[in-house]
Parts: structure tokens; sequence; C-alpha cells
């Protein structure tokens, strides 16, 4: 009896989602050689809309892998051979379902480098570099989060309580005293994204100081009621309290513009990005439908999406639809700063620091709490004076929100 000769199917770059067109190999989690089970992880593809992870429609050995890192591919092409037993069922060029491709870590996927666990486990590109940066092995973690998905608490928690620094791609040594460092995944999107931006848009920024003592009284009023309620009540929370009333004064504000067909595209729904800071760099989920929302909604929703963009956890429909953004310094300070457009966004608003410091009121000098505001706009769409009167309408808000809170505002 012959032995059986084995047939290689072809796995190419699926359609991942609506409007992608192409994708980054982020890092192969395979090489030549390796056996592989079917739904094992390939490898890694950053597209616009999210990081996902192809897995392999069958199992086999790895014949060959035809794309390498850094590369930006379009649908349907090869990027890995594999060689099943015959009779296996399997054909001998084919591709993975759409539905095969899962959202693993949206916009935030960590690069890395180094082969995967042969293992199937569930647990994002971020977890895993964070895993072989602690050198655990996540076949040995128990999962807390959804369907047993494995997280960076879990694998911190297995290392000891260790927290490691951000995963970088692999740095090449080149001549003396220069190092070179791929410029990949989310941090080459974010470049992609901030060139276009800046070389589609006509940006200016302008700037307002803002007095929220009366807000920081506000929240001080309200505190026992939100910690009652188990909710982290931020300053930012009443800026995006505040905006859905003034974008819906000034629409233009809440706009994109469709440069194809030359029109200002103005939107009726509010969501409000909120720019979120991680290991990987900026990521910008999405409080939709933020003028349905009270305080403490809010406030709640500001809290889960950072912790999930953090995570690595954000859905894909949850970076979506933006259509004005808000990010802040924090507690990194800072007087005021030019942010760069959300694009095909039309504004966006900094927030900075609030902090105690004198001021004339009534013709006394008094301490008061300041703070800065900078709203970066597309000047094609809107021009100096609207902007500033958008700004001054929402400092008055914001400088009197008892006015405008009432009770069942809150929650």
């Amino acid at each position: 009896m012959g032995a059986t000769t084995p047939v290689t199917y072809e796995v190419k770059l699926p359609d991942i989602g609506e409007g992608v067109a192409e994708g980054e190999i982020v890092r192969w989690l395979v090489k030549p050689g390796d056996a592989v089970k079917e739904d094992q992880p390939l490898v890694e593809v950053m597209t616009d809309k999210a990081s996902v992870e192809i897995p392999s429609p069958r199992t086999g050995l790895i014949a060959a892998v035809h794309v390498e890192e850094g590369a930006m591919v379009p649908v349907g092409t090869p990027l890995v051979t594999i060689e099943v037993a015959a009779g296996a069922g399997a054909p001998v060029t084919a591709a993975p379902a759409p539905a095969a491709a899962r959202a693993a870590a949206a916009h935030a996927a960590a690069p890395a480098t180094g082969p995967a666990a042969g293992a199937r486990v569930e647990a994002t590109p971020a977890v895993r570099a964070i895993a072989k940066e602690l050198g655990v092995a996540l076949e040995r973690v128990s999962g807390t989060g959804p369907g047993g998905r494995i997280t960076a608490d879990d694998v911190r928690a297995a290392a000891g309580g260790a927290k490691p620094a951000p995963a970088v791609p692999a740095a090449t040594p080149t001549e003396e005293g220069v190092t070179r460092v791929p410029l990949r995944g989310l941090r080459r999107k974010i470049a992609e994204h901030m060139r276009r931006s800046l070389s589609t848009t006509a940006q200016f920024t302008f700037v307002g100081e803002c007095d929220f003592t009366a807000m920081v009284e506000h929240r001080a009023l309200v505190s026992v009621r939100a910690q009652a309620a188990g909710v982290k009540l931020t300053y930012l929370a009443y800026v995006f309290r505040a905006l859905p009333a003034v974008l819906k004064e000034y629409p233009y504000l809440n706009a994109s513009l469709d440069d194809e067909r030359h029109e200002i595209v103005l939107k009726q729904a509010i969501h409000l990005g909120l720019a979120t800071n991680t290991d990987e760099g900026l990521t910008v989920p999405i409080l939709q439908h933020a003028d349905r929302m009270g305080l403490f909604a809010l406030a709640r929703e500001i809290e889960r999406l950072a912790a999930a963009a953090r995570d690595h956890k954000l859905k894909l429909e949850e970076l979506q639809g933006g259509t004005f953004t808000v990010t802040s310094t924090g507690a990194k300070g800072g007087v005021l700063a030019t942010p760069i457009l959300h694009h095909p966004q039309v504004a966006i608003l900094g927030v900075h620091s609030i902090t105690k410091k004198p001021a004339v009121v009534k013709g006394q000098i008094v301490a008061r709490d300041l703070g800065n505001l900078s709203l970066s706009l597309d000047h094609r769409v809107v021009d100096g004076a609207l902007g500033a009167d958008f700004l001054y309408a929402l400092i008055e808000r914001l400088q009197a929100p008892a006015a405008w809170l009432e009770d069942g505002e809150l929650q």
C-alpha cells in the first residue's frame, strides 16, 4: 500500500470587514516546518479598522510563508501554504471564511517577536507579548476574561505581579550610535493617519481659558451620590456632558468633509471620541449617542472604554462612527497643545490640567480653578469666528454646571 500523498492548502488574506482592502503583516506566529492545528493563530494583521489574528483553517505543517513582516498586502494575497494529509477534505487552494478572522484587540495590537506557543490559547496579541516578556507560558494560565480568554492581569498574576515594559518591534543595530526600529502595527497606522490628516486638512487651533471653580464645587457636592452609585466622577465627564448641547447649536463642528463630492456632511448623531493613551499608542474609542447619557452614565462609559483600550478589549464597533473627539493631557499637565484632527472629523477638543491660580473676580484677586481648552479645527469647514463662538459657548456651560445639570440629568 503506497504512502499517503500530502496536498497543500493556500491561506489568503480574507475579507476582514467592510471597507478593508489591505492589511499589514505585523507578526508571524508560525514558521516553515511548524505543526499547526485547525483554528490556531497563524499571523497578526493590522488593518485600518482593527488588529486581527488569522487562524489556520486546517491541521497540518507550514510548508511556506509567502509574506514578510511589515509588508502591506491586499485582500486575497496568499499568506501561507499548509501541507495537509490527503483525504483531510481540504481543497488545494482556499481562503478562510471572513468570520475566521477574529478581532483580537481593535487598533491596539502590540508588535512582538518570536514564535507563539503551539497549543491554541484565548489571548490577544498584546497579552501574548506581555506573557513572552515575563516568561509566562500561556498554556498554564487560567483565563478570567469572557469565554476563558486570558487577560493581561492573568499573565501578571502568574508572573507574580510584575508589570512589563511596553512591547516594541525588534530593534536592528546598525552603525555606531544608531538603532533602527521598524515602524509597524498601531504606531505605523498612527503615523499614516496623522500625516494624512495634516496633509489633507487646513488645521488651526483656538485656545480659551475656563474657570472650572463652579464645576469643581459641583463635583464635590454630588461626589457622595456618585460613590454610592459606584461611579468614578471625573472632570472629563462634565466636558462630555456639556458638549452635545453646544454641538447641536453649532452643527458645523459635528461634521466631516467629503473631499470627493465636495460636500460638508453634517452629522445628526453625536458620537464622541475619547483619545486614550495605551502602551502601543493612541486609540480613540467612541461614546455612541453621548447626548442620550447623563453625567454618571458618561463617567461609567469613559472609564469602561479607557480600560478596554488599555487592556486591548475594544470591539470593532466601539472604534467606528465618531463625529467629534476629545483628548485630555490628564495628569501630564501642560499649558496648551494643538491636537491633530481625527480625520475626517473637522474638530477636536484638548482638555488641559485644572489648577489653582490667581484670578481677578469683581476687582479682587482670588484663587480659582483654571484650565485651558484647545480647539483644533479644519479651516475649510469652520472659520475662526465660528470656532471661537463654539468654544466660548462650551466654556459658559462648564463654568455654570448647576444651571443645566438637574437631578434627572445626573444618572
